[in-house]
């Protein structure tokens, strides 16, 4: 199988198990989104994925082959993540940042070919920055930041691409802008891609894929007509909610009735 997969995969903070054994398959060319109450592992899940967090038991396909197997450079050039949080020099351009996708590619004198710069303007004008590319990156709105690390992403050339959380902290139509630039580059390029995200109607419309995270654990996967059900939300997400087909974007959304939480009260 090409893509990434884990089998058995528990990672710890401390003495806090986080994840508890979670096995998931992900295939080539597959735009798959995760979600789950906070709390639950997301973000945890996407950072073992990256082997920037080491699991305390199971395994990681990467290609096949044990990604604990694979030297770092190698991992880098197949794999990119984009963290939720993320820190920048404010005297860095636009068109610096995304260089840096170049990285994992570099000879041992670690400089920009022809052949690099040609992919950092490539990945410039796919993501729409090319009147941004010389302004400082400190100086751009959510939505133009966002983009800009995507282009710094796409610009290493990745199968794979990981994002915690894209749209956090952006307004809605930034949220649309960003994940449009998702999903066609998942189409046009065949990346991978991967998102752990909060907005379940956001994750059904542009997903392949759902997998549900609840307690650490795979709670349920599937196409988002079988996530977005009554029983599932009321069980991982605690309300009721009115279901309905959007039959311009073919995919189910729902509208949320109430919350489904029953609070005791101590008698005094």
């Amino acid at each position: 199988m090409m893509g990434i997969k884990a089998e058995g995969l528990y990672v710890s903070y401390g003495k806090k198990e986080i994840l508890k054994g979670v096995n998931l398959k992900v295939d080539d060319g597959e735009l798959i989104s995760i979600i789950g109450p906070n709390g639950s592992g997301k973000s945890t899940l996407l950072k073992a994925l990256s082997r920037y967090l080491k699991p305390s038991k199971g395994n990681i396909y990467l290609d096949n082959e044990d990604i604990y197997s694979i030297n770092t450079k190698k991992v880098a050039q197949k794999l990119a993540i984009l963290p939720q949080i993320k820190n920048i020099s404010a005297d860095v351009t636009v068109e610096n940042l995304v260089s840096y996708g170049r990285y994992p590619h570099l000879g041992f004198r670690k400089r920009l070919l022809r052949k690099d710069k040609e992919i950092v303007d490539w990945a410039i004008e796919k993501t729409g920055l090319q009147k941004l590319r010389k302004r400082f990156v400190a100086t751009l709105s959510g939505g133009e930041i966002q983009r800009a690390w995507i282009a710094m992403a796409i610009a290493q050339r990745p199968k794979i691409l990981l994002l915690d959380e894209p749209t956090t902290y952006l307004d809605i139509s930034y949220q649309l802008e960003i994940l449009e630039l998702i999903k066609e580059l998942n189409n046009s390029l065949n990346i991978t891609v991967i998102m752990a995200i909060h907005d379940l109607n956001q994750a059904a419309r542009y997903s392949d894929k759902i997998f549900v995270i609840k307690n650490g654990q795979l709670y349920m996967e599937g196409s988002p007509n079988s996530i977005i059900k009554n029983n599932v939300l009321k069980d991982v997400f605690r309300i009721d909610a009115d279901i309905y087909h959007d039959t311009v974007n073919k995919c189910p959304y729902f509208i949320p009735r109430k919350i489904c939480i029953k609070f005791n009260a101590e008698k005094t």
